[in-house]
């Protein structure tokens, strides 16, 4: 009885913990989008994994492969790359400038057809091949992902005004920018809820990093002109530098150690035997080589012997 409550209170407390670590995580990574370009800060997402990584074969005794190892490696090379080439952060000195950057037509144009892609894949695709392809769940979230970031730079770089003495509030542009953020964040997380639940975690983080980080900087691009005045050099070095980092996320979680398999068996054992009612209300059971006469109306149970 003590064992059980000395379980159940390391339990809480780790369930506490690792709740309050993920909060400290998301705060940071909201920080980091109003100092810093997201073509910067979402590649550098691929860390975490590294961390995630190094603490499982510490803490949780998953052995972390000669190739985890590699792919470790190949996301701090790539991460060093963009990095080292990043361009500098445009601040805006009002929301109101970022609204008439959500408002170009070449950002209204990636919204809308990421909207009417989304609608798509929820709407028609998810009922019927959503089970059967990871590709519909991740595209949601990956395409609702991307504008989720834009809101949430909006939103950040409002705040960091606000702090600063130039109240935002009382914009009315804040506050879409605040509702579309909610709004996307819920469609995200209950997709990739889905997609966890149905797929293998192994094969999905590697994909819906690629897809959510690609979208995530064309977004960005688009909307806030990150590359704007970069030479191309640097462009093809950020390219690099991010594929380099697909590559490595790919490798570590290729090495993963598979779940343990399960240890019931539920394979049918032979020879099989069929209980049966007669027309007239007797039950009687035949082998599945017996041949079933005519008076046989009703098969009740088929089970399974030694």
């Amino acid at each position: 009885m003590y064992l059980d409550e000395v379980s159940r209170i390391k339990i809480c407390f780790f369930f506490i913990w690792g709740f309050f670590v993920v909060i400290v995580g998301e705060i940071a990574n909201f920080v980091a989008y109003i100092f810093a370009p997201a073509v910067l800060v979402t590649p550098l997402g691929a860390l975490s994994i590294i961390v995630s990584a190094f603490l499982a074969h510490f803490i949780l005794r998953e052995k972390l492969q000669r190739m985890g190892v590699l792919g470790c490696v190949l996301c701090i090379v790539g991460s060093t790359v963009i990095v080292l080439h990043a361009p500098e952060e445009r601040s805006p000195s009002s929301v109101e400038q970022i609204w008439e950057l959500a408002i170009q037509p070449a950002f209204l144009l990636y919204m809308t057809a990421a909207v009417v892609v989304s609608l798509v894949l929820m709407l028609h695709c998810s009922p019927r091949y959503g089970n059967t392809n990871m590709m519909v769940y991740l595209g949601i979230c990956s395409l609702i992902g991307s504008l989720t970031v834009m809101s949430i730079k909006a939103i950040g770089i409002a705040i960091k005004l606000t702090i600063e003495g130039i109240n935002q509030a009382g914009y009315i542009q804040t506050w879409v920018f605040a509702t579309v953020a909610i709004s996307c964040i819920i469609t995200q997380l209950i997709y990739l809820d889905k997609a966890l639940d149905t797929f293998n975690t192994a094969v999905v983080s590697p994909i819906y990093y690629a897809m959510f980080t690609t979208l995530t900087i064309l977004a960005s691009a688009i909307m806030f002109k990150d590359w704007s005045g970069q030479s191309a050099s640097n462009i093809a070095s950020e390219m690099c530098g991010f594929i380099t980092i697909l590559s490595g996320t790919t490798v570590l979680h290729s090495t993963r150690e598979p779940d343990p398999p399960s240890n019931i068996d539920y394979s049918p054992l032979s020879p099989k035997i069929f209980w049966c009612i007669h027309g007239n209300g007797d039950i009687e059971k035949h082998k599945d080589d017996d041949l079933l006469s005519p008076d046989f109306v009703t098969v009740v149970q088929q089970d399974y012997f030694t």
